[in-house]
């Protein structure tokens, strides 16, 4: 799991990253709406934290694999660059994480569940552009 934190009042200049916003960076950015792009920006300048949960990197594989995406270099490499800066930083899930996102239940999509549960978690808001999410009111978003 990542480092333990005091989590009763959120870093403003931390956030969990969803799927799609990770991938939209690492494209070059033009895809993410302002305030994410900020964000991103700004880990890049080691000036904020982005959590990466497991389940994100679990989704980027699935689709590499499936060829939806293309990283240009096997997953394992992709993410050895992205945490080579600091200011990402890996996110390991447990079971509390899994029960978090059978009661939080945004949507039909299990990893939609699993990262929602993992901002939940760290009493972090988080980047993504879903709508589901956004309109759920369940949990704060970047975007």
């Amino acid at each position: 799991m990542a480092r333990e934190r005091d989590t009763s009042m959120a870093d403003p200049t931390a956030a969990v990253t969803d799927t799609h916003p990770l991938l939209f960076h690492a494209a070059g950015g033009g895809r993410l709406g302002p305030r994410a792009a900020a964000h991103f920006d700004a880990c890049e300048r080691r000036e904020a934290l982005l959590y990466v949960p497991v389940a994100v990197i679990w989704e980027c594989s699935l689709l590499a694999r499936a060829v939806r995406i293309n990283l240009h270099r096997p997953v394992r490499a992709f993410f050895d660059d992205l945490f080579s800066n600091p200011a990402y930083q890996p996110l390991d899930m447990t079971p509390e994480h899994v029960f978090a996102a059978d009661q939080v239940r945004i949507n039909r999509d299990p990893f939609d569940g699993l990262i929602c549960a993992a901002a939940l978690s760290l009493g972090l808001p988080l980047v993504t552009r879903d709508g589901n999410i956004r309109e759920s009111g369940k949990i704060r978003v970047i975007w």
